[in-house]
């Protein structure tokens, strides 16, 4: 099962520094993510997310290819890829996987102008070696599913700087 953690920062530019420094973990194997996005709330106070997934892009090639192996049984492959990517995209676009948008639209009227966060379903981390590289960049935990004593040890490591609630 996945833990929900979201984590405020002050701008978007941190949260995107923090959200890259996450996908460096992932790739080294310190954390296991299901879903990562950068939420914003412009100056304007307009929310903005930022998925760390395309799944448009994903439906869209996965239909291109199903399309042209169609399109090959009727003699019309390239048309049958067209067909296949504008209707795998269409689907790839309403999937939504992790963390669910709504709830996302919430949490960024939370944030101030010009804040951000970082909502990540995280399914497996390495805590020794995640903290240290996360927290030199601040932030307040907003919102979890992690138990109280490992809510209250992220929020330490982070030293409740940069509030952007």
């Amino acid at each position: 099962m996945s833990n929900l953690v979201a984590i405020a920062y002050p701008d978007v530019d941190t949260a995107r520094t923090v959200a890259e420094e996450l996908a460096e973990l992932t790739k080294e194997q310190s954390i296991e993510l299901d879903d990562m996005v950068v939420v914003e709330r412009t100056a304007e106070g307009k929310v903005q997310l930022h998925q760390s997934r395309n799944t448009t892009g994903r439906g869209a090639a996965g239909g291109a290819v199903w399309g042209m192996m169609i399109g090959f049984i009727f003699f019309a492959p390239f048309l049958g890829a067209a067909i296949g990517s504008a209707t795998g995209a269409a689907v790839g676009k309403q999937k939504d996987e992790g963390v669910e948008d709504d709830f996302m639209d919430r949490l960024g009227v939370q944030l101030s102008n010009g804040g951000a966060a970082v909502v990540v379903l995280v399914r497996r981390s390495t805590p020794e070696k995640v903290l240290p590289r996360i927290s030199q960049f601040g932030g307040t935990v907003i919102q979890t599913s992690l138990d109280p004593d490992q809510e209250s040890e992220l929020q330490a490591a982070l030293g409740g700087q940069g509030s952007a609630v």
